[in-house]
């Protein structure tokens, strides 16, 4: 594979809702592996928030990286920092309208809940929240957490099940730790005996985190 950070960059980004300049927030919101834009968009009409701004960006191949998160990082190179390269653009492109971190939320499913969950750790500020629904922090065990910064009270929803095949129970515990170090308001949900999926109790809880925000 060649050494191309490039690979996620001239995919397409969905839009939802209102322009984020006149949002009164805008969700960032990534899919997990085998899914698309399109099919997380749709999640976006499960929310009350007619005033809410949502961005879904594709991933070539329908992958955001290719292998297991829980491998060392350096397997899933380069499509990791190329995916991880996707959300500091809109980010960096949502400032540039006007939208400062405060008012954007990341979210995302399974390889989606992977992304923001590291992203943010690596680039710690206040934001309107971070909700990752059956993810968590990437690398192998055992991998040495050494962020820095404060995520300055940001709230962060952490949802899986504990009979998710895919998300060991160990990985999320360990990325809300590092979240709670870092200054974030962690709401933990972790359901018995639940697949991986999403669930009316998370979306009740996003709905929450949205509508603290003014």
């Amino acid at each position: 594979m060649a050494d191309d950070r490039g690979v996620h960059s001239n995919q397409p980004v969905l839009h939802h809702g209102p322009s984020p300049r006149g949002a009164r927030c805008t969700v960032v919101l990534l899919h997990g592996r085998g899914d698309s834009a399109a099919g997380i968009l749709t999640l976006a009409g499960e929310f009350e928030a007619p005033d809410v701004a949502w961005l879904a960006p594709q991933a070539a191949g329908r992958s955001w990286y290719p292998y297991s998160f829980l491998l060392p990082v350096e397997r899933n190179e380069p499509s990791l920092s190329s995916a991880l390269d996707v959300i500091a653009s809109l980010v960096s492109d949502l400032e540039g309208q006007g939208v400062g971190a405060e008012r954007v939320l990341l979210a995302g499913f399974s390889q989606g809940a992977c992304l923001v969950s590291e992203f943010g750790a690596r680039h710690p500020r206040r934001y309107a929240g971070i909700a990752a629904l059956s993810g968590g922090l990437i690398g192998a065990p055992g991998t040495l957490r050494q962020y820095s910064g404060s995520f300055a009270g940001t709230p962060a929803l952490f949802g899986c099940g504990d009979a998710d095949a895919h998300i060991p129970l160990e990985r999320v515990e360990e990325s809300i730790a590092v979240y709670r170090s870092m200054g974030a308001e962690v709401d933990e949900r972790i359901y018995p005996a639940m697949g991986h999926t999403i669930v009316a109790d998370e979306i009740e809880a996003m709905q929450a985190m949205l509508d603290r925000i003014r």
